[in-house]
């Protein structure tokens, strides 16, 4: 279970990869294309968890509270993810901005040993550190190309801290026996109604020009929301959340992967080399924990 759980994982994070190249060829702005990617998998999430159970489980004596608070603070969580990071990449580069929020796993841990005083190995530590390093020097090549202003790395930072508390979210409403499909559809109708008054108070394009604009947002909420995320909350139900964090760091060698294949975007030595030593730290880490 828990193999067929990391695999999961790891397709989830590739799925989830795709998410910069959508949001690149969208005709409408960053933020809107963040709430039309959640807005558009409301839907098609809910008749997934209807056809799954007409009712909502029930829950042990006090856990339906917790269940609630689990799934408020995903989507809140989810928002405050995809919006500042959205607003990060206007004041700082993106590869700063992307660097910063890919920060999550740092979080997750410190706040998993502070609060639920969880073991960390030291072959664990090393992975993380591997696979955090190896993802600075993949890329690296543009970290330092655009300006770096103080308001945009905080926001790039602060995006970290709300892609790891969502982790954490997920994985609680999950060990409380929230159903993948329950969970996915209440915390993305939450963050949908938190990021729309957002992308229409955005100064750029709400709505996209064509036909082929709605079907890039289409691809955006079904392969990085819906199989994205999905595949990534059943996972979490099988594996813990440190480990889970670390092997989500596959997402930026996917993606550059992907902009490599459609854009012809050039991946130097350097790339390379961060890629590989990020899977060798997601490996060590899936060894040690």
């Amino acid at each position: 279970m828990k193999r067929a759980a990391f695999l999961c994982l790891l397709a989830g994070g590739c799925a989830i990869a795709f998410a910069p190249i959508f949001v690149r060829l969208s005709e409408t702005g960053p933020v809107a294309s963040a709430f039309w990617r959640c807005a558009l998998a409301t839907p098609l999430l809910w008749i997934w968890a209807w056809r799954e159970s007409p009712s909502p489980p029930g829950a042990g004596p006090g856990e339906g509270h917790k269940q609630w608070g689990a799934l408020i603070l995903a989507g809140l969580f989810f928002a405050g993810d995809l919006g500042v990071w959205h607003f990060s990449i206007l004041f700082t580069s993106v590869a700063t901005s992307t660097v910063l929020a890919n920060l999550a796993p740092i979080f997750v841990t410190l706040f998993g040993w502070l609060v639920w005083k969880t073991r960390v190995t030291g072959m664990f530590l090393v992975g993380m550190v591997a696979a955090i390093v190896g993802m600075f020097v993949l890329v690296g090549p543009e970290f330092r190309q655009g300006g770096q202003p103080l308001l945009g790395d905080l926001l790039g930072a602060l995006t970290g801290a709300f892609y790891g508390g969502y982790m954490l979210a997920v994985k609680v409403a999950r060990d409380r026996n929230m159903s993948t499909a329950r969970l996915m559809a209440w915390s993305t109708t939450i963050t949908a109604i938190v990021l729309l008054p957002v992308a229409l108070g955005f100064p750029q394009p709400f709505l996209p020009r064509s036909f082929g604009g709605w079907m890039v947002l289409v691809g955006l909420a079904v392969i990085s929301q819906i199989l994205g995320q999905g595949l990534i909350a059943y996972a979490f139900a099988h594996l813990p959340a440190s480990i889970s964090s670390v092997s989500l760091l596959i997402q930026p060698v996917m993606a550059a992967l992907y902009a490599w294949i459609l854009f012809h975007e050039a991946v130097t030595a350097a790339q390379f080399t961060g890629a590989a030593i990020v899977l060798a730290g997601i490996w060590l880490a899936k060894r040690g924990s």
